[in-house]
């Protein structure tokens, strides 16, 4: 039972409670072998984890090792790469698993304290702590090709970043809030670059947000695949000037026909400045704000245009993800 709080957070009663949810995930790929982390969301054995985790197993490469040491086989239920998420199951999975709690990450505050639970650097059951450092952080890394003749693909999140100290191992695994809720699923770091090419920790930690990880893990499980919501337009970063102030944001260079832009009137040359009153400072930022939303979503497009302020209405829609917004 959890009795941390945000305002009284007991590390010790977290760690204690939701230890059980969190898996180590080792995998054998075609070119080698890998580890990250995971955490399991139900009873029937669905761990969420990244794609770039489990994304290039073999047949019959997935290992998944529970909190008291036991090892079962696993299979992969779907990935989104467009995201980096990813469902696997256990293969003939335990009555005792115990699932974790999904949070509300859009109830997530700068200062808020977490944890995130994994297996850096094959280290198991890890626990680090730290708080939220910003919200929203536009985080771009690129998905390499999985076969010959296949194009990488660039995943766009906004996501929370964190100072809780994360190392490669830790991807897939959960951050928890002070009542051992999972509000993110830890997916990179930023490092400063070395003479060896090796990442490290230095206070910069990035995890997909939780509600957008429930909307993904949903559909992998009862499709094996994921839609994304998009606008179709081509962007690029610029700034605006309206009401006496300049801004950044994501300026439109084209509009493509028959699509949820062109239906709200967005034109070459706006410059979007806010989704649903939240800023955009530019072109990743407004492709991560898309990409939480699911098809049939209304948003409301804060765009300046010759120097006036203008509202848009956009319904959004979904396509096989390949444009940037």
């Amino acid at each position: 039972m959890v009795t941390s709080t945000t305002d009284d957070p007991d590390w010790a009663n977290v760690a204690a409670a939701v230890r059980q949810s969190v898996v180590a995930i080792d995998v054998r790929t075609a070119s080698g072998e890998g580890a990250g982390s995971g955490v399991i969301i139900d009873a029937e054995g669905h761990i969420l984890t990244n794609d770039h985790v489990v994304g290039d197993a073999v047949d019959g490469g997935l290992q998944v090792t529970l909190f008291d040491g036991r090892i079962y086989e696993a299979t992969v239920a779907g990935t989104d790469p467009a995201t980096d998420l990813a469902v696997i199951t256990l293969n003939d999975p335990p009555q005792d698993l115990q699932a974790a709690t999904l949070g509300n990450s859009d109830d997530v505050i700068v200062g808020d304290p977490v944890a995130a639970v994994g297996n850096p650097l094959g280290l198991s059951s890890t626990v680090t702590t730290g708080i939220v450092s910003a919200l929203d952080r536009p985080v771009q890394t690129s998905e390499q090709p999985q076969g010959l003749g296949q194009q990488g693909v660039q995943v766009v999140t906004n996501a929370i970043q964190v100072d809780a100290a994360i190392n490669p191992g830790n991807s897939g695994g959960p951050l928890f809030d002070a009542a051992g809720r999972v509000i993110g699923i830890n997916s990179s770091i930023a490092s400063m670059p070395t003479a060896s090419g090796s990442a490290g920790n230095i206070g910069l930690g990035f995890a997909i947000p939780s509600n957008l990880a429930k909307q993904v893990a949903e559909q992998l499980m009862a499709n094996g695949v994921a839609e994304h919501a998009y606008l179709g337009v081509s962007l690029q970063d610029g700034l605006a000037t309206a009401d006496g102030a300049t801004r950044a944001g994501a300026q439109v260079e084209s509009v493509e026909p028959n699509t949820p832009a062109q239906a709200a009137g967005l034109q070459p040359g706006d410059v979007i400045v806010a989704i649903d009153d939240e800023p955009v400072d530019g072109a990743l930022s407004l492709t991560g704000f898309v990409r939480q939303h699911a098809s049939g979503d209304q948003v409301t497009l804060t765009v300046v245009r010759d120097g006036r302020t203008v509202d848009l209405t956009a319904t959004l829609a979904t396509r096989e993800d390949q444009a940037a917004g």
